[in-house]
């Protein structure tokens, strides 16, 4: 390896540069290694509870870094040279090594000109493994090597030239690989085609460019496909991130603690579901204020376990911001800061008051993110995990970062939602997109896809795009954080919008001001008032296949649609239908805009 110093964002150690991805850094094409080749005495260990109970065993590190000018013994990260395979600008000349010059490696041909990286990698269909094209091999193959005996024993890689041939246009025809020892020639177009490469006697190694040879265990199965060496498709990033919250015992724990604790609890046990249960459970309910359906689940022990309600990062997270929001102003200091604002006294639309439970000005909120791992060329191929050394399955490192900022929290109010929810035109339409999540291959991944969260991830994109303007952060600076499920005993139904830097201990208090409600009300008006028209309208308001995998109805870039890096499902998921209503369903803040312009 050659040291280059390049400067990254700590950020960008993990996506979009994280381990497997490859790096443009001065005309070199670089790969970066899995976390066991890291000097962990300059990986700095981070500490967050919650994500690691997630991950299970294992590690979180911040990959080395500096914060002054880089000197030959500063910590960094190391780099896997990807592809080997150049080719000189001036005489085309393929080459896989340089030559040395005063002791170091040299990115230059004999020629003089430049070394440029080839623009063809072999990627694994479903394996998530790359490798370099054998262009030696490639380049003797095809109908002439079937023809003659010279081209197919031929061994003379100093002599294939890489050209772009100018009288056959600007498609892959133009671009040539010849061989001047034999003759032979290839376009590009003869490598993109199916089975192409499989054709050609070229298989998948089973392995990433970094791994030794003798790190493979069984050969891989799967056919190699050529593709470009920048396509987005060849490092699909699988991050996982947590909010650096105290946990809280969700409600519905806490209710079945109290319900176990009752005097006449054992008797509704001991009758098994029998008319003396329904009776005595009726008593227990109106004592502690709670359904005689709740105590009954107790009792036949069906309540989701606190044990259970605790690995999902999200319902920790909903119980504290619900304490939080009952506590007011918040003096506890930390790394969760969050005053509860009262809607009482604040002017507006009543029907957007009466459906907001509570607002959370976060003025300090840590978030800490890790790489899991990632994939190559199909969503549903074999995830490679960020750890490949020799404690991969005992004690892994993953890469991650902190992450320091302010936020707004909003709660809305669960029986108003439910109501809402319950409507056949509105079930209907959320139907659409859960058929398409299960059709999907993929899809499975992302959140289901019920009214609530439609409704309230569509409005947390709207309220991005109106607190760009407010706020003095640009919208890819702010991220998401949907909370809308119905399924939990602890049904959720709030959104967290955020800033977070990792570059700085917090932010500068411009998001977290626009959380006071005489504030919010109006943005949140603005941002209702900007989707109802969307500069592609009739299409976009009456379409329901829009984006990859048609997995969005009414949204669009005119209209709903933000930084990808700024949605934690993608941009996907999202109906402006759902939120404003259309001519079959009644969106849930479907009255907001008719009674401001009344008014």
């Amino acid at each position: 390896m050659e040291k280059i110093r390049h400067d990254l964002r700590l950020s960008e150690t993990i996506s979009p540069f994280g381990v497997g991805a490859i790096v443009d850094v001065r005309g070199e094409s670089l790969m970066a290694p899995d976390t066991s080749w890291w000097d962990k005495k300059f990986a700095q260990e981070i500490s967050c509870e919650r994500l690691m109970a997630r991950l299970g065993a294992g590690v979180l590190r911040q990959p080395p870094t500096h914060a002054s000018r880089a000197s030959k013994n500063t910590p960094a990260l190391l780099y896997w040279r990807f592809p080997a395979w150049r080719f000189c600008e001036r005489c085309g000349k393929l080459s896989i090594l340089t030559g040395k010059k005063k002791g170091k490696w040299e990115n230059a041909c004999e020629c003089g000109g430049y070394l440029v990286p080839m623009r063809y990698v072999a990627v694994c269909e479903k394996g998530s493994h790359v490798q370099d094209i054998n262009w030696v091999k490639w380049a003797h193959r095809g109908h002439g090597a079937r023809t003659s005996e010279k081209v197919r024993h031929c061994h003379d890689y100093k002599s294939l030239r890489f050209r772009k041939l100018a009288n056959r246009g600007e498609g892959l025809a133009s671009l040539v690989v010849t061989c001047h020892g034999c003759g032979n020639a290839r376009t590009f177009a003869e490598l993109v085609t199916k089975g192409a490469l499989q054709r050609d006697g070229l298989y998948c190694a089973g392995r990433q460019p970094w791994e030794p040879e003798g790190s493979v265990k069984k050969p891989c199965p799967h056919e190699l496909i050529a593709v470009q060496r920048g396509a987005t498709g060849n490092y699909m990033v699988e991050r996982i991130s947590a909010l650096d919250i105290p946990e809280e015992r969700p409600q519905s724990a806490e209710a079945a603690d109290k319900i176990r604790g009752h005097v006449y609890f054992e008797k509704v046990v001991t009758d098994n579901g029998g008319p003396q249960a329904e009776m005595v459970a009726g008593w227990i309910a109106d004592e502690l204020g709670v359904t005689p359906e709740t105590v009954l689940a107790v009792a036949a022990g069906e309540e989701t376990s606190a044990d259970e309600m605790l690995l999902d990062l999200k319902d920790g997270e909903w119980a504290a911001f619900l304490k939080k929001l009952g506590s007011g102003r918040d003096r506890t200091g930390g790394d969760f800061v969050v005053d509860g604002r009262s809607l009482e006294g604040c002017s507006g639309p009543q029907n957007l008051l009466d459906k907001i439970d509570g607002i959370g000005q976060v003025r300090r909120v840590r978030e800490v993110r890790a790489l899991r791992g990632f994939r190559r060329h199909d969503a549903d191929a074999v995830l490679i995990p960020s750890d490949l050394g020799p404690d991969r399955w005992r004690w892994p490192t993953y890469p991650a970062i902190e992450l320091f900022g302010e936020g707004i929290f909003l709660r809305f109010d669960e029986e108003k939602l439910a109501a809402w929810e319950t409507q056949p035109g509105v079930q209907a339409r959320a139907g659409i997109l859960k058929k398409r999540r299960i059709e999907s291959s993929w899809a499975g991944r992302l959140d289901v896809p019920e009214p609530r969260y439609i409704a309230l991830h569509t409005l947390a994109h709207l309220l991005i795009r109106r607190l760009a303007f407010a706020s003095g952060y640009a919208s890819a600076s702010l991220q998401e954080r949907i909370y809308a499920n119905s399924d939990r005993a602890d049904k959720t139904a709030g959104i967290l919008i955020y800033t977070a830097a990792g570059d700085a201990q917090g932010t500068l208090g411009g998001l977290v001001r626009l959380g006071d409600p005489g504030k919010l009300i109006p943005l949140l008006v603005s941002a209702l008032d900007d989707a109802d028209f969307c500069s592609n309208d009739p299409v976009c308001i009456e379409s329901d296949r829009q984006k990859a995998s048609q997995l969005n109805l009414s949204a669009c870039h005119g209209c709903a649609l933000v930084s990808e890096t700024s949605c934690e499902s993608g941009n996907r998921l999202l109906d402006r239908q759902l939120v404003l209503g259309g001519s079959d369903v009644t969106g849930l803040l479907d009255d907001v805009l008719t009674e401001v312009r009344r008014s």
